[in-house]
C-alpha cells in the first residue's frame, strides 16, 4: 500500500490542510504502507515554496518515508504530453473562463469542448505558443465508487469537458500532472478531500488513454467556515499554522484533529474508517 499526501505550495498550512495530511498518514501507518509527501509546486504564479509546509507538517507529527517535489518531474510530464499527442488527443485551445456557461459537477463551468477540432502547429506541441493544450477524451462513461461508498460515475468528456493539461502560460496542468505521478510514484490509495472527487473521473480516464493504472480512491469530508459554508481554505480567511500553533503544540493539535474527525486518538493502531465522519465539519475561532 502506498499513499501520498500532495498539498499545493501555495501558502501556509490551514486546519483543513493539517486534516488531510492527518487522515493520510493515520491510514498508511495503521496499514504499515508507505506514505509519501510530494509538493505540487507547478503554479508558479502562487508558489511561496514548500519549506513552511514541511515544517507544518513536522509540527504536527507527521514522518513521511519519502518527499518529492513535483517541479522536477518536467521530463514525464513531456513525457505524457508527448504521448497524448502521439495518440491524436492533445489540441490547442484559445478559450477563455468567461466562454464557460454550462454548470460542472465540481460547481464550476464545464467546458463544451469548443476547441476540439483544432490541430496542433506543425512543429507539434512544443510549438503551441501561447495557448492552453487540452486532451480530446473519449466520450465513455467511468463507472466508479470509491472506498467510502461515494459514487463517482460521469462521463467526463461531456460533463466537465475535456482537461487543460499545459496552461497558456506553459505550465503542466493537475490533471496531467497527478495522474503521471500517481504512476510513477507507484501510489496504490488516494485519500483527498471530498472537493476533489468531481474530478477523479476525469483522472482515470487520463489514466486510460495513457495506459497508467487506477489506484482506490477514498473522499472524505471537510472542514468548513461556519460563517460562510465554504471549504476551509486560506482564500476564506482560514488560520495559518504560524497561529494555530501559538495556542496548540504539535501533539495537542494532532489530537483535537483525530477528536474532529471523530477518532478517539491519533494513534495509527487504533485507527478505522468506519470510525471517521463523513458529514463536513464547520468551525469557528481557534478550533
Amino acid at each position: 500500500m502506498i499513499s501520498r499526501f500532495a498539498p499545493s505550495t501555495t501558502g501556509e498550512a490551514h486546519p483543513g490542510t493539517l486534516l488531510a495530511a492527518l487522515l493520510v498518514w493515520l491510514d498508511a501507518r495503521a496499514r504499515r504502507g508507505t506514505a509519501i509527501l510530494r509538493l505540487e509546486d507547478l503554479d508558479r504564479t502562487r508558489h511561496v515554496g514548500g519549506e513552511r509546509l514541511i515544517d507544518a507538517l513536522a509540527w504536527l507529527g507527521l514522518d513521511w518515508d519519502r518527499t518529492i517535489v513535483q517541479s522536477d518531474r518536467g521530463v514525464l510530464h513531456d513525457a505524457a504530453l508527448d504521448r497524448l499527442a502521439a495518440a491524436g488527443r492533445l489540441y490547442p485551445c484559445t478559450c477563455s473562463r468567461a466562454d464557460r456557461t454550462r454548470p460542472a459537477p465540481d460547481g464550476g463551468r464545464a467546458y463544451d469542448n469548443t476547441c476540439r477540432s483544432r490541430e496542433l502547429p506543425a512543429g507539434g506541441w512544443r510549438a503551441a505558443h501561447d495557448v492552453s493544450l487540452r486532451a480530446r477524451l473519449p466520450d465513455d462513461r467511468v463507472e466508479l465508487v470509491d472506498d467510502g461508498g461515494l459514487d463517482l460515475s460521469q462521463t467526463p468528456a461531456r460533463e466537465m469537458g475535456d482537461p487543460i493539461v499545459r496552461r497558456r502560460d506553459g505550465a503542466i496542468a493537475y490533471q496531467l500532472a497527478v495522474v503521471v505521478d500517481d504512476a510513477d510514484e507507484g501510489i496504490t490509495d488516494v485519500v483527498r478531500g471530498r472537493d476533489i472527487a468531481p474530478s477523479t473521473a476525469t483522472q482515470v480516464m487520463l489514466q486510460r488513454v495513457l495506459g497508467l493504472p487506477t489506484p482506490r480512491y477514498r473522499h472524505h469530508f471537510l472542514l468548513l467556515e461556519a460563517a460562510k459554508g465554504d471549504k476551509l481554505a486560506k482564500l476564506h480567511g482560514s488560520l495559518p499554522w504560524t497561529e494555530l500553533r501559538e495556542r496548540y503544540s504539535g501533539d495537542e493539535l494532532r489530537v483535537r484533529l483525530a477528536e474532529i474527525a471523530g477518532l478517539s486518538d491519533a494513534d495509527p493502531a487504533h485507527f478505522d474508517w468506519a470510525r471517521v465522519r463523513t458529514d463536513d465539519v464547520a468551525i469557528s475561532g481557534l478550533l
